[in-house]
């Protein structure tokens, strides 16, 4: 479960914030703060798990923004996003310095904030699912997050439903094994170049965990597993 701290003084938009939460798959409230020494003690107590921050900016007594500094002092590795009517661009361009990952301005309906929740999700997601990276993935971590579900069904170039769906057949039967691209190209018969067009786009879509390793001469070869998470969205590229 994905820990969010929600920092509002308005009680009633607090509260909103907190039912929001709730209905988005996977994340829960683990608390809320009125005031900015309510939050440090959040973030500073290492026992209170947080993963995501939802932060205001205007608060009767605080500003927001002091926040952020003491988020990144407290070496913990809780991401911000920033929810506040200031649209002001020293406010936007100061979260941003600080690294905030969203920024929904006040009023917002709730599809945009499910937005920015499952965008963060799922460029964790495709965070921890790699060792090293492709240039690809790192332009979506910089430019755009990990790709959405409806995006990961339009198949890149060159690939085909039909091969896809025998590779992920593979996959599925063999959900704990951890493959190299010689392996799975021999075991459905098809060609290593063409096999790891489709292994490189599965990791991107973040159902495959890719790993590096070095044999004797040195040479890389590049290893995967099946996200165990993710094997719902494999079986549907099964089907």
């Amino acid at each position: 479960m994905i820990n969010v701290l929600i920092v509002d003084d308005d009680a009633m938009v607090a509260d909103l914030n907190r039912l929001y939460v709730n209905r988005v798959e996977g994340f829960s409230c683990c608390g809320v703060a009125s005031t900015l020494n309510q939050a440090e003690a959040y973030i500073n107590n290492p026992a209170q798990p947080i993963d995501l921050v939802l932060l205001d900016v205007y608060m009767q007594q605080d500003n927001g923004l002091d926040l952020l500094p003491i988020i990144r002092a407290s070496g913990r590795q809780i991401d911000v996003i920033m929810i506040s009517s200031a649209s002001d661009a020293v406010t936007i361009q100061t979260s941003m310095h600080y690294g905030v990952v969203d920024y929904l301005i006040k009023p917002f309906q709730f599809p945009r904030f499910e937005e920015a929740l499952n965008g963060w999700k799922a460029k964790q997601s495709l965070m921890g699912s790699h060792q090293y990276y492709e240039q690809a993935d790192v332009d979506r971590l910089l430019h755009g997050g990990a790709p959405e579900l409806a995006d990961s069904k339009r198949l890149p170039k060159g690939l085909t439903p039909q091969t896809l769906r025998t590779i992920c057949q593979w996959i599925d039967a063999h959900p704990d094994v951890e493959f190299s691209t010689d392996d799975l190209a021999n075991a459905v018969n098809i060609s290593r170049v063409s096999c790891r067009k489709y292994l490189i786009w599965l990791a991107q879509i973040t159902i495959l965990f890719t790993s590096i390793h070095y044999g004797a001469t040195g040479r890389p070869v590049y290893r995967y597993r099946l996200q165990p998470e993710q094997i719902g969205l494999l079986r549907q590229y099964c089907q």
